[in-house]
């Protein structure tokens, strides 16, 4: 079966740099233009976070298309850091500690990094599993949670960080029911 991960578009925290998991902000101009100027490969199934920048990056997409939410395959909740960028974090004792654990500890208030992966991780084999007789099936999603989905199952493997990709791209895979072999990047 093909996938598709697909980022959402541009938000104005994520000009900003800001983290921005649990807050529901919409696409900002630039990133509605900036997918508008993309093709994108079809897909038969359209499941997405259901945070506004995503449904409203699937909705430019695939305007035709119905769009099936879970609410597991959403960003990070980034506790205290939320709405806030490095240099307003920076000084933070919390912060420091978060960024000398390689970006391990759980968020102050948030949710851990391995709890937000499993959580993504699961939902997306609930996901496949229940659409596994598909042509094809586009995830709309977060950067967090693609990187998450493909640390796991990435054929060639990589780590957590090497599958961030840009707002509005992202990749496109076959699922062989255990491994995401990686054709190519959007």
């Amino acid at each position: 079966m093909r996938m598709l991960f697909i980022r959402h578009g541009l938000t104005a925290g994520n000009l900003q740099k800001r983290y921005i998991g649990r807050t529901d902000q919409p696409l900002c101009q630039e990133g509605i233009d900036r997918l508008k100027s993309k093709v994108y490969p079809p897909c038969q199934i359209l499941v997405c976070s259901p945070m506004e920048r995503c449904l409203q990056t699937a909705k430019i997409i695939f305007p035709q298309q119905e769009i099936i939410t879970d609410n597991d395959l959403r960003e990070c909740d980034f506790g205290r850091f939320e709405g806030k960028n490095y240099t307003e974090l920076s000084g933070d004792p919390d912060y420091q500690r978060w960024i000398d654990s390689g970006g391990n500890l759980p968020f102050p208030g948030g949710e851990s990094p391995q709890s937000f992966k499993e959580r993504c991780v699961r939902a997306f084999g609930l996901i496949a599993e229940k659409y596994r007789t598909s042509g094809s099936v586009c995830f709309v999603v977060h950067g967090g949670t693609i990187m998450s989905i493909l640390e796991k199952y990435a054929v060639p493997a990589g780590s957590y960080y090497d599958w961030h990709c840009e707002n509005g791209c992202g990749y496109l895979c076959q699922w062989n029911g255990s491994e995401l072999h990686i054709m190519e990047r959007i």
